[in-house]
């Protein structure tokens, strides 16, 4: 039996090379293209294909989210997803959806063929180190140590950045001058190893759990 492949990307030309360099391959048969999410699901359905390959970023919606959702379908495909960015955070996202495999575009075709026949055999193209590291980073150290890096204004600092409130906001609640809140949020960051606020808040939320 050929694998199955649901090719789903918002660009046709890629699509269309996708689909010949796949189709070249005797054991690989692209049974479907999709361009958006909503398209994508309603497809994946019907056909039940054996891997679908997600580009990240798509017009009406993310490739991580869809993912998830495809995971989600009662015959899941497997996913690989493929971006055309080193996105560190997309990656973190990936795997939290339950990818089984990530690719840059900038790879060679014989690379995409080898990780579809990979992907489908039920084996991980996620580099073990990393996951690794993404999710230690996640899951984040005990209970008892979590904030022991941090000073007791940039706790504070920090659970209003949980709340929601912007630099003005927290400078207010703090009586502190804005730039000086500013740096403040810069530290947090770099202790939480992250890059946007975003991203703390979700941390707090998840640890207020």
């Amino acid at each position: 039996m050929a694998i199955g492949v649901l090719l789903i990307d918002d660009h046709e030309v890629v699509r269309r090379g996708l689909r010949e360099l796949l189709g070249d391959e005797p054991d690989i048969e692209v049974v479907a293209e999709a361009g958006s999410v909503d398209e994508a699901l309603a497809v994946a359905m019907h056909v039940e294909p054996d891997v679908a390959v997600v580009d990240v970023r798509l017009g009406d919606g993310d490739g991580v989210t869809l993912c998830r959702d495809l995971r989600s379908l009662p015959n899941p495909p497997h996913c690989l997803m493929l971006t055309a960015f080193d996105d560190e955070e997309a990656m973190v996202g990936a795997i939290m959806a339950g990818a089984a495999g990530y690719l840059l575009k900038q790879v060679r075709g014989q690379d995409v063929v080898n990780a579809v026949r990979e992907v489908a055999a039920g084996r991980s193209l996620l580099d073990p180190v990393t996951t690794g590291h993404v999710l230690d980073r996640l899951r984040g150290p005990g209970p008892a140590d979590e904030l022991a890096a941090f000073t007791e204004r940039e706790r504070s600092v920090l659970e209003l950045i949980g709340q929601g409130l912007s630099n003005r906001e927290i400078a207010g609640e703090l009586f502190l001058a804005e730039k000086t809140v500013k740096n403040y949020v810069t530290s947090v960051l770099g202790k939480l190893g992250m890059r946007r606020r975003t991203q703390a808040a979700a941390w707090v939320a998840r640890r207020e759990r």
